[in-house]
């Protein structure tokens, strides 16, 4: 099994959900970064998704578009994402780790180099928000052969006649995306949430993780109790932004990670 399988069930037989974060690779900088990614595991992190900064990141709110500059103009690229992934791989083969961002920069590296190099490098999963199934040939078909998983959105408005098209070859997990709108930006009711989570799972067996809006604790344990994973972006993003140096991003980081971890593992007792 790859290692999104086994972290999703490993976690079923403890009966709890994954504390699935995500930070932008390259922000503050390198070497905070690479703190923050090696950090994580030990934080409370089940599943570490690692942004791969872009110019014009569509899907996401002003926090993560921030984040993305911020990476930029520290020259972080992908080859130097893909570098952070093997450092980190060094001290843990047990995190899954997945990448997350848009296909401009995998094409302009090149696809079948970006899949072996990724691969290689320990990446386990790829979310690649602007490539809809219609375009499966482009990355995911060949990514999966390859190995790696291919995670897919879903919407609120992925209605049942096109949610088999957004799930026909999705792998390792389901990201519900549980607000119209970008990261960061408001928070869906408990109640539409619990429907999205019946609707999806008449549709596919695969975990199903929910993100968009979550950020403290309390939310989270909320979400763990109807899904397999929790989603926290843009509440991780916001101390790296908030930080007046790069120690205090690294311990906001991981400080936040931990309360969110205990707000997911009690969820359920």
């Amino acid at each position: 099994m790859s290692r999104l399988q086994t972290r999703f069930a490993e976690l079923k037989q403890q009966n709890r959900a994954a504390l699935v974060t995500f930070v932008t690779a390259g922000d503050p900088g390198y070497d905070a970064s690479l703190a923050i990614l090696k950090g994580l595991p030990a934080a409370g992190a089940d599943v570490i998704e690692l942004g791969m900064p872009f110019t014009d990141p569509m899907a996401d709110g002003p926090a993560i578009q921030l984040a993305n500059i911020r990476a930029l103009a520290g020259k972080q690229n992908l080859a130097k994402t893909l570098q952070m992934v093997r450092e980190f791989r060094e001290g843990n083969q047990d995190c899954p780790l997945v990448l997350m961002g848009y296909f401009n920069p995998i094409h302009h590296y090149g696809v079948p180099r970006f899949i072996a190099d990724a691969k290689a490098a320990g990446v386990d999963g790829l979310i690649v928000v602007d490539l809809p199934p219609e375009h499966n040939a482009d990355l995911c078909d060949p990514a999966q052969a390859a190995g790696l998983d291919f995670i897919r959105l879903t919407t609120p408005t992925t209605d049942d006649a096109r949610l088999p098209k957004v799930l026909n070859g999705s792998s390792g997990f389901v990201y519900y995306v549980s607000v119209a709108g970008v990261t960061g930006a408001g928070a869906a009711t408990l109640e539409h949430v619990q429907e999205a989570v019946t609707r999806l799972r008449r549709h596919t067996e695969l975990p199903i993780s929910i993100g968009f809006g979550i950020r403290t604790p309390e939310h989270a344990a909320t979400i763990a109790r109807l899904a397999d994973g929790v989603v926290v972006g843009s509440a991780l993003v916001d101390q790296i932004a908030n930080a007046q140096n790069d120690q205090q991003a690294v311990d906001g980081v991981l400080s936040l990670c931990q309360q969110l971890a205990e707000g997911v593992r009690g969820a359920r007792v």
